[in-house]
């Protein structure tokens, strides 16, 4: 068995320390809340994510960075995406060549337009990486009950020394080399799960959902394709799997912030509400700034960057939406 160093302890960085430790590793999990660290170590649970579920004595817990970087020689990284460059420069003294990164966090760095795959190259050049991705609600991996996900790198040992870490009967992992399209399709399905979230809210039926998340599909593709990423990739589990768990789920934190806004609440209200981070709400300002440059029709993904931040109402976003030209599909 092995020793890994989970950094973020979310919801989804717990779960997948749990899940590592259920396979009989060892987990060091680094974590930015003070409270945190000593009750997992002393109590055995996540006081603020995901609190009911006892954690197992495999975990154990720090606020030193240093600590948990020097913990293995396995480094997973759960950090929010827009908090993820100032994690790996604390930790760029630490690194050594013979360290393995992984990321399971989804997004775009706003301020660079960059897919995590590419800070880390940044941060730490020629760094071994890998992208765990699919779709996986951390609600139902700490309960152990079944998924599948994709371990990508452009390194095949790297994809494979992954699977086998986190491989096993409830926890199915498949390997791939398409990195840059797996993060696109990771991050940019959190924007159409805000959107789905809104139109559930609205109570426009199955029928509009449906045709909103199919569409926000192709917009996943065109982007995804023009980044670099393969098209096959987003018929698989970091496509339309990650899109249709994330979109049609109230585990989904981006589909329940979506709802808030329809139900009247501000930006700010809902945040605070969710009392999480939706990356959907982050991704969508680097997805706007992308597809600009890229020259990336996104109406779905424009739509809802303008009702986040552009003061358009969610009915005449929906009306533009409705009014658009017909075309071929």
């Amino acid at each position: 068995m092995s020793k890994i160093a989970v950094f973020g302890a979310g919801t989804w960085g717990t779960a997948l320390s749990q899940s590592l430790a259920r396979s009989g590793h060892e987990v060091c999990i680094w974590c930015f809340e003070h409270e945190l660290a000593p009750a997992i170590n002393t109590k055995h649970y996540n006081p603020v994510y995901l609190p009911e579920f006892e954690l197992s004595p495999l975990i154990s817990a720090t606020e030193s960075i240093e600590e948990a970087a020097h913990f293995s020689d396995f480094w997973l990284f759960v950090t929010p995406t827009q908090f993820l460059r100032g994690t790996l420069q604390q930790l760029k003294s630490y690194y050594k060549p013979e360290i393995e990164i992984a990321n399971a966090a989804k997004g775009v760095e706003i301020s660079s337009l960059k897919l995590i795959s590419q800070i880390v190259e940044e941060v730490l050049p020629g760094a071994s990486f890998t992208v765990l991705s699919g779709p996986s609600h951390a609600e139902e991996v700490i309960r152990n009950l079944p998924l599948a996900v994709v371990s990508a790198s452009i390194d095949p040992q790297a994809a494979e020394l992954w699977q086998k870490l986190f491989n096993r009967d409830a926890f199915r992992v498949y390997t791939s080399s398409d990195v840059i399209g797996v993060e696109t399709g990771a991050a940019v399905k959190n924007v159409v799960a805000v959107a789905s979230g809104m139109l559930h809210s609205m109570e426009m039926g199955d029928n509009a959902t449906a045709a909103m998340v199919t569409r926000g599909l192709s917009e996943i593709v065109r982007l995804g394709v023009a980044l670099g990423g393969k098209p096959a990739t987003f018929s698989g589990l970091a496509g339309v799997g990650d899109l249709m768990v994330t979109a049609y789920s109230r585990h989904s934190r981006n589909f329940r912030l979506g709802e808030m806004l329809g139900q009247g609440k501000t930006l700010d209200e809902a945040t605070k509400a969710l009392g999480q981070v939706a990356e959907g709400i982050y991704t969508v300002k680097a997805v706007k700034k992308l597809s600009e440059k890229l020259n990336v029709e996104m109406p779905i993904s424009n739509a809802v960057y303008e009702i986040l931040y552009g003061g358009m109402s969610l009915n005449e976003a929906v009306k533009s939406l409705l009014s658009r030209s017909p075309k071929p599909e």
